[in-house]
């Protein structure tokens, strides 16, 4: 089979840890860990494959995490890996099956070079604009290795045909790898290498109108870029998930002030919008947002005259939140690029937003309820962007599982 007639996703020959390595290999995505964190993770464990993905905690901390030396490093450290071993190509274009399993419930994807024309024609559809700096750091980064090497998340809509292929190609023999993660997250890969089972998962897929970035924007853009470059490398690293199986956690707003106001002012404003309330600490509701203020937590409950219902991003909490209370308040015009403003992933529970304001780092916290993945599917249907940070998939891929050359 001709595999470059297929239009949104093909096999490819990817590079993996070798038996028995994936545990030590296999590190977190490269933007969930700062450069600190990620050197005390790797402090005993040479073999990370984050010494590729942020391979600035090799070098001199002062070094700027853009500087053309941290590239090249990832590169001859890249090429090491494969001369030593650590990584091995398989010896065939294979699809991968991939499963993660976190507090009993598993989600369980395919592995893939998906298709670059796919993206730019809008049948892999994004829902997040994305960061220049970000955007050329990965740019560079599979320039460098000549290999996409941190894996897109997409989404596709659930079919049964796609579920039962995939649960008999599991059946059929043992995972190539499995192993439990710090985070108690545990990965398991399968290897689809015979060709059958190769053109039905090609087929299946082919038979979705469109597929949607979960996360992973700056990386399939660096792919499209790189591919301008070098038309060969018209393929990127994703893994799909149906969307029956994923869960979007809360993605919650810390300020640095508030501009000026006291506290006392600052509820008074937030009170001509939005029904504030004393609690012990937030309940997640649609279209209700915690505030925790100078060691209380208020429950802030929008009134629904403010809401239009029939609009996939004005009736976004994120959007209600940035329009009724940031910018007008808190003067927070551009989320995405304004330094008084975090985010931080409900994975770390409400536990962290009340450390940061405790301990004098920001001013103020506010929780939010989930974007639902219906609310996503639906703004990028309607072929809209969503506001920055408005999702936070969890379990999350490990880097290195496998790696795509081009």
């Amino acid at each position: 089979m001709d595999w470059n007639t297929v239009k949104l996703i093909q096999p490819f020959a990817g590079w993996r840890p070798q038996p028995g390595m994936a545990a030590k290999v296999a590190a977190p995505p490269y933007d969930v860990l700062s450069s600190q964190e990620a050197r005390l993770l790797v402090k005993d464990n040479p073999e990370s494959f984050l010494y590729v993905s942020k391979a600035e905690i090799a070098l001199d901390p002062a070094i700027s995490v853009y500087d053309e030396r941290v590239y090249q490093t990832a590169a001859r450290r890249f090429a090491a890996m494969q001369r030593e071993g650590i990584l091995r190509q398989d010896a065939a274009p294979c699809l991968y099956i991939y499963q993660l399993t976190l507090g009993g419930r598993s989600q369980t994807g395919v592995v893939a070079a998906a298709s670059v024309a796919a993206y730019c024609s809008n049948r892999i559809r994004k829902h997040e604009l994305t960061r220049p700096d970000k955007e050329n750091d990965r740019t560079r980064l599979a320039e460098g290795l000549a290999a996409h090497s941190g894996p897109v998340f997409l989404i596709y809509r659930h079919t049964q045909a796609l579920q039962d292929l995939i649960e008999r190609i599991q059946g059929s023999a043992p995972p190539s790898e499995a192993f439990l993660a710090e985070d108690g997250v545990h990965h398991a890969l399968w290897v689809v290498a015979e060709a059958v089972h190769i053109e039905q998962l090609v087929a299946l897929f082919e038979q979705q109108p469109r597929l949607y970035i979960a996360d992973g924007h700056h990386r399939s853009a660096a792919a499209a870029r790189v591919a301008e470059r070098l038309p060969h490398a018209d393929r990127f690293l994703a893994v799909i998930f149906p969307d029956s199986q994923l869960q979007i956690l809360d993605y919650n707003r810390v300020v640095k002030d508030l501009r000026g106001l006291s506290t006392g002012d600052f509820l008074q404003a937030i009170g001509q919008r939005f029904q504030v309330t004393p609690v012990a600490t937030f309940v997640k509701e649609r279209h209700s947002f915690g505030l925790y203020v100078e060691r209380h937590w208020y429950q802030l409950t929008l009134d629904a005259r403010w809401i239009d219902e029939g609009d996939p991003i004005a009736s976004l909490d994120v959007a209600l939140l940035d329009r009724y209370l940031l910018r007008p308040i808190l003067g927070i015009e551009d989320p995405r690029r304004d330094q008084r403003i975090d985010f931080v992933g409900g994975v770390r529970g409400l536990a962290a937003l009340q450390g940061l304001v405790d301990s004098g780092q920001m001013a103020a916290a506010f929780a939010l309820c989930p974007t639902s993945l219906e609310e996503l599917l639906a703004v990028a249907d309607a072929d809209q962007i969503m506001p920055p940070k408005s999702t936070w998939f969890e379990p999350k891929l490990r880097d290195g599982m496998v790696v795509q050359t081009f």
